[in-house]
């Protein structure tokens, strides 16, 4: 179809191939220069031309404050240990015969800001003269954020300065107009054919109204040429083996698929440069000096073999293992790299000995897996992922037999297959017809837990606000089974309205699992469950939440010094896309901690740090790093918490470098569910279908993850594929080490039965159980503090679980913090204030099991610095810290004084001002602006000078007009400046255009010191508007009456 302009069409494709393959006419390939007036690290401006439409050029969205934004993936590598820059440089490089010079890199344009809307523009130098046709521009899929609505082009052919803007001789527009939504390719022809150089295509308006541009593929249109960006995916080099001709030469498809990602992964010597010093072992990477896929396999084997054949207990002949690897190597310098069928032929012969190597590893003294079978999520997102209403039917829990057998194919058993459930609501039936997912294995291996979903009756959520209650059909939600070792006493331990997954052996005998029993939801956009981390019997019995954290938790696991490993969502008042990395407590849930990254900028590490596991024999932990937008799967990482966290990679070192990091550097959903060995060997699973770019073909729409044994070196081994279904979870077979059984806070049986958390008996404060918090210096911080400022208090707030789902809420809690506009704020109240002493020590007690953060104030109660994370006691718990933000690596330096307040007994609390618990508006505010404020506003002559409307009159979003003219007049506090972080000094009423006026005075208002610190609390805590979620409590706060949140 075609919609015709003057003096130009622009064509509806539903499919456009662009770049001529196969035996059809072929193209010249032209590298072009491409630069934005405005791009986000990991969507540069080149990937609108790299010709991969899963790609794309985005304007900037997400960087940090700052002069620029540094590039996700750079060009230049830095000085980091093991792998450097000059140790990358010295390498040799392939002969001049097989050389590709690396393309220029362009010069970075100067960043315009986060959320800047149109127009912004795009502009290519072709490097010469075309007579150019057109364009086609294709959206990101979905059409979505960025998605060009109306449009200029501009062609010229004058030679511009270093910077473009400089140039006066664009002139008009070559056409204008507007594209359709849609994410198919959108064809722009000329009038007639229009000579030049450069190309700029200017979008003035964004069709889904959002402060974006974004482009996945952008072709100008030249007859015979195909331009594709410097720095960009080039094609193949060398050159890619089809499925027929593997199969003729005597590959597997596996063989042929491994071949080809490698070849595609010569395009990109710019990325590992830029890589090297975040890569745990360089062999891993593309060198220099590689000519080819099976030179590059070579030298992975040799390293392997290198790594192995001192070790004791390897399971092949060594000596006859490295006279063929030097044989091979012989034939590797002999064969011309021209002749593809014998360079094929030899990759075989060296990928069949290092399967030889590979299964000869003496850390594979195990002959049997546990694993399961399952499909991949309907919903791709890192919570609704493990949604039993997402979960497809298919798969089961399994065992592989002989996997290490390089000469013969696995068996394997369905461990479940004839059992029944002894006990539960499903007692008498087998778990056929369901779905499964997370299994464990006890420590002395007698015992499997694992979840399973029925995949019976509605899948719709189900939305009210009883706790004691979850949100699905009890046949749609997770429960959590055990059974022996083969597969009989099977158990179901959990039931009821809640998926509850992901069970964890602990070393005291009890099991951690992850359940949505916590209550609340997210608050960026749906109906989405919260689920955290909770522990109970082996039996079931017990149940008891160990984190009252606010949004989700994830994948719990055993560290190897007795500690419960698991990733957090951790994003107060700050963007929403970030702060889902590992974090550390006790067996009993005490002293939550971030392990690193949870002040990192998106684009320097990966979105998110799933399924982590402790490394046996050392400190380090394995992890997946993936995407938000996605599932748990991405490219495997090693995380040393001894190392410093700089808010980068300082402590995380790439395992699986082809891989890059979903979404925040555009990688793809490819490998998960990983079981370290050692530092350098593990098992995981993957499917390289979901890499961008890759060529394995129709796998991709299924998910077909297979069992892989994966080493440091860059090599990987398929143990074992189902062609029409995944496997995940992969376990040895076998006992393992108990870690040490730490002290708990409570004797076993003492341990309460708490099923849900239930909404709190009352509002008051008296009677709650407490715990205890002691700060050795307020002063010790990761940023400087105001010069001259003393901090003489801090302000205990309670952050309010979400109690109602986002999408659509009865009302919105206030202006959204400017970071996270995808994100509800959230309702909070003031616990009270404590004292801090003259050398920065604070000792008191709090509320426990409730989610709280801390704000420094000073003398005039105002706040310093905020917290922008959550943290909770238990009952009898004392928490310690030693500063406010200060380094995690830090420990409280060697004295013989005792800071002074932990020389007397912990302070309480002191209760705040009315309209503080929970903060809202209507209550704290209003009442002044009534008082002072609104009759004078409200005089005609007033009206007639534009003054802000004060009053209690409502208006969109169920606020007041007075609320909107504080705070979308700008006069109020919503803004950190700082995705990540607070900065001490410019938080609340300090940063507010509102309090400075107020405390000077206003012609002659002159507020008493009550009402300014009423104003200073507001203020401090975000300007909110209301104090609760649900419907009923916001209209009475509305009213000016008092409410409480259902939840806390």
């Amino acid at each position: 179809m075609s919609i015709r302009f003057a003096p130009f069409q622009i064509f509806l494709l539903s499919s456009v191939v662009l770049l001529q393959v196969g035996n059809t006419k072929a193209e010249d390939v032209v590298t072009v220069r491409v630069t934005a007036d405005s791009e986000n690290a990991g969507y540069e401006a080149v990937r609108a031309m790299d010709d991969n439409p899963n790609s794309m050029w985005h304007t900037q969205f997400s960087a940090p404050p700052g002069p620029a934004v540094r590039s996700a993936i750079p060009f230049r590598c830095g000085y980091g240990a093991g792998c450097s820059r000059e140790h990358f440089n010295a390498l040799p490089t392939r002969d001049t015969e097989d050389a590709k010079t690396a393309p220029p890199v362009p010069k970075p344009r100067p960043s315009t800001g986060n959320n800047v809307p149109p127009p912004h523009e795009i502009t290519i130098d072709l490097t010469r003269r075309f007579k150019i046709r057109g364009i086609v521009q294709q959206a990101r899929s979905g059409a979505s954020n960025g998605a060009i609505g109306d449009y200029e082009i501009y062609v010229t052919g004058d030679t511009l300065g270093e910077d473009d803007r400089d140039v006066e001789h664009w002139g008009e527009p070559i056409c204008r107009g507007t594209f359709q939504k849609v994410d198919t390719p959108q064809k722009v022809e000329f009038a007639k054919p229009v000579e030049g150089r450069y190309l700029r295509l200017v979008a003035l308006t964004e069709l889904n109204g959002q402060p974006f541009t974004s482009i996945a593929e952008l072709q100008i249109l030249v007859d015979g040429v195909k331009f594709v960006a410097e720095g960009a995916h080039l094609g193949p080099h060398p050159e890619f083996v089809s499925q027929e001709q593997g199969a003729e030469w005597g590959g597997t498809k596996e063989l042929v698929d491994q071949y080809n990602l490698i070849a595609q992964e010569f395009a990109r010597p710019e990325y590992y440069e830029g890589i090297c010093d975040q890569t745990y072992r360089i062999e891993a990477t593309i060198l220099p000096a590689d000519r080819d896929a099976a030179a590059v396999v070579l030298r992975r084997t040799k390293a392997l073999f290198d790594d192995l054949k001192g070790q004791r207990g390897v399971r092949f002949n060594v000596e006859a293992a490295g006279n063929r690897l030097a044989e091979l190597q012989s034939r590797t310098m002999e064969v011309d790299t021209k002749d593809l069928a014998s360079r094929f032929s030899l990759y075989l012969d060296i990928c069949k000995l290092r399967r030889r190597i590979a299964f000869g590893n003496p850390l594979l003294n195990f002959d049997e897996i546990l694993l399961i079978k399952k499909h991949r999520s309907t919903f791709r997102h890192m919570c609704d992922q493990f949604y039993g209403a997402y979960s497809p039917a298919g798969g089961g829990l399994f065992v592989l037999s002989q996997p290490f057998d390089a000469n013969s194919t696995p068996k394997l058993r369905n461990l479940l297959e004839g059992k029944k459930v002894v006990s539960g609501r499903l007692a008498g039936t087998e778990l056929t017809g369901g779905a499964f997912l997370s299994p464990d294995l006890s420590y002395d291996a007698r015992r499997i837990a694992f979840a399973c979903v029925e995949c019976q009756g509605s899948t719709e959520h189900k939305m009210h606000l009883d706790l004691s209650q979850g949100h699905w059909d009890r046949g749609r939600c997770y429960h959590i089974f055990t059974c022996r070792a083969d597969g009989s006493d099977l158990r179901q331990i959990t039931d009821g309205t809640w998926n509850d997954f992901d069970p964890c052996f602990l070393p005291n005998g009890r099991i951690a699992f992850i359940t949505e029993r916590r209550g609340g939801y997210l608050r960026c956009g749906r109906a989405c469950p919260n689920y955290t981390l909770f522990d109970m019997d082996e039996d079931g019995s017990r149940i008891r939440c160990l984190n009252y954290h606010e949004t989700n938790e994830w994948n719990p696991s055993v560290t190897n010094d007795g500690k419960i490993l698991y990733t957090r969502w951790d994003y107060v008042d700050r963007f929403g896309c970030i702060a889902h990395h590992p974090w550390v407590t006790s067996i009993d849930g005490r002293d939550p901690r971030a392990v690193h990254g949870n002040f990192t900028p998106r684009h320097w590490r990966p979105d998110g740090e799933f399924d982590c596991r402790a490394i046996p024999g050392s400190s380090k932990y394995i992890a997946t790093a993936a995407p938000h937008h996605g599932l748990s799967f991405g490219s495997l990482i090693m995380i040393d918490p001894q190392v410093e966290d700089d808010d980068a990679m300082g402590p995380v070192k790439r395992l699986t470098p082809d891989v890059g990091f979903p979404e925040s550097q555009n990688g793809g959903e490819v490998i998960g569910t990983a079981w370290p060995l050692s530092e350098d060997y593990y098992l995981a699973v993957a499917d390289y279908a979901f890499q961008p770019g890759s060529r394995t073909g129709p796998a991709q729409s299924r998910g077909q993850y297979g069992l892989y044994l994966f080493d440091a070196f860059g090599n990987r081994e398929l143990i074992y594929r189902d062609e029409e279904i995944a496997v995940a979870s992969p376990i040895p077979f076998v006992p393992r080490k108990l870690p040490p059984v730490a002290a708990t806070l409570f004797a076993d049986h003492e341990i309460p039965h708490q099923p849900y958390v239930d909404h709190p008996k009352s509002s008051s404060l008296e009677g709650r159980p407490t715990g205890t918090v002691m700060i050795r210096n307020v002063y010790k911080s990761l940023k400087d503090w105001p010069a001259d400022v003393a901090i003489t208090a801090l302000r205990v707030v309670q952050v309010y679980t979400m109690s109602v789902p986002s999408g659509g809420p009865p009302h919105e809690i206030g202006y959204r913090e400017v970071s996270s506009p995808d994100s509800v704020n959230l309702a909070r109240g003031v616990l009270g204030t404590v004292p801090v002493d003259s050398d920065g020590s604070a000792h008191f007690e709090v509320p426990a099991n409730c989610e709280i953060y801390f704000q420094a104030l000073d003398g005039e109660g105002l706040a310093v610095q905020s917290m922008r994370s959550g943290t909770c006691v238990h009952e009898g718990e004392t928490l310690s810290c030693v500063g406010c933000h200060e380094p995690k690596s830090s420990a409280p330096l060697p004295t013989n004084e005792l800071p002074l307040a932990f020389r007397r007994v912990a302070s309480q609390l002191r209760s705040d001002v009315e309209g503080t618990r929970p903060v809202n508006f209507p209550e704290l505010i209003q009442p002044i602006l009534d008082k002072h404020c609104v009759g004078c506003h409200e005089k005609a002559e007033s009206k007639k000078e534009g003054a802000p409307i004060l009053s209690r009159e409502p208006i969109e979003r169920k606020w007041y007009a007075s609320y909107r003219s504080l705070v979308g007049g700008r006069h109020a506090f919503h803004n950190y400046g700082d995705p990540l972080r607070s900065t001490p000094g410019k938080v609340g009423a300090r940063a507010s255009k509102l309090y400075p006026m107020l405390k000077k005075g206003h012609h002659d208002v002159k507020l008493s010191s009550e009402e300014l610190h009423r104003f200073a609390v507001w203020l401090d805590l975000l300007s909110n508007f209301y104090g609760v979620y649900e419907s009923e409590g916001g209209l009475a706060q509305l009213r000016g009456e008092k409410a409480y949140p259902t939840l806390e």
